[in-house]
C-alpha cells in the first residue's frame, strides 16, 4: 500500500496527484470516488465553488477525467477498469440547480448535499454512456452505501446526534458493511463488464427518475468541464 496525498476540494491538488500517479506509470484498474462532506455551514472551497459540489462532486469529476486514459489503457476486453462512484439514497430527493449549481440565491445545507448526490448519479450514467461510444474496456457504476455510522455526521443538528448515538447500533450499518456494496462493485465478476448501473445491498436497483435524464446528464456534464477548466472532447493535464 502506498499513500498520495490528494485533497478533493482542491483542483490544484488533484492536478498535482494525477502528476504524481502517472509518472510512477502503473496501471490503473479500479478507482474508487468516495470522499465527501455532508450538512456542512456555508463555505467555499479554496476555487470559489460551494463545499458540497465541489468536493463531492466536482471534484471526483476532475480527478475521473483526468485519469481516464490510465484506467483504458488498464481495461481489457475481459478485464475492465471500474470506476465506482459513492452516491446516497439523499440523491433521490435531491434538484439539480443548473442556473444555480453553487446554491448562491438560497443555501440549504440539505439542499445542497442532496443535489452533490444527485449530480454524481448524473455523471456516471452520461460517463458509462461516453465510455460505451468511444468502445472503452472501463466501466462506470454508482453505489448507495446505505445510512453508515461515520463522522459523516458531525454537522447534523445535536437531537440528531443524541438519537444517532443511541439507536445507531440497530438501524445504522458499520463502516465495514457500508462498504460492502462498494467493493462488490469494484471486485465482484457479477458485474464484469456492465456499467450505468444503480447499485444498493450489491443488487442492480432503479435510482431517480430525473437521472436517466440524458439532456440533464449531457448538460450538466458540459458545465461541470467549463467550472473545472478541461475540454469537453476529452481530458488532459496542461
Amino acid at each position: 500500500v502506498e499513500f498520495l496525498y490528494c485533497d478533493l476540494a482542491s483542483m490544484k491538488s488533484i492536478r498535482q496527484f494525477v502528476r504524481q500517479f502517472r509518472a510512477k506509470n502503473c496501471p490503473l484498474h479500479v478507482l474508487v470516488n468516495n470522499a465527501g462532506v455532508m450538512l456542512v455551514p456555508e463555505r467555499k472551497t479554496e476555487d470559489g465553488f460551494e463545499e458540497h459540489f465541489g468536493l463531492n462532486y466536482l471534484g471526483h469529476f476532475l480527478l475521473t477525467n483526468l485519469l481516464l486514459d490510465t484506467l483504458k489503457q488498464s481495461g481489457t476486453h475481459s478485464h475492465n477498469a471500474r470506476i465506482v462512484t459513492v452516491s446516497s439514497a439523499t440523491h433521490y430527493v435531491g434538484k439539480l440547480h443548473l442556473n444555480d449549481l453553487q446554491s448562491r440565491c438560497s443555501y440549504s445545507p440539505h439542499g445542497a448535499y442532496a443535489q452533490s448526490k444527485l449530480a454524481l448519479v448524473l455523471f456516471t450514467y452520461r460517463l458509462q454512456h461516453l465510455l460505451t461510444a468511444n468502445g472503452s474496456h472501463v466501466t462506470a457504476n454508482v453505489v448507495d452505501p446505505g445510512v453508515v455510522n461515520t463522522e459523516l455526521y458531525k454537522h447534523v443538528f445535536w437531537v440528531v446526534k443524541v438519537v444517532k448515538w443511541m439507536t445507531a447500533w440497530l438501524f445504522f450499518k458499520t463502516p465495514e458493511e457500508g462498504a460492502s456494496t462498494t467493493i462488490y462493485a469494484a471486485v465482484s465478476s457479477e458485474v464484469e463488464g456492465a456499467g450505468g448501473c444503480y447499485l444498493y445491498n450489491e443488487e442492480r436497483t432503479k435510482s431517480a427518475d430525473i437521472a436517466y435524464d440524458e439532456e440533464l446528464q449531457r448538460r450538466l456534464w458540459t458545465e461541470s468541464c467549463k467550472m473545472v477548466g478541461i475540454s469537453d472532447e476529452g481530458s488532459r493535464l496542461p
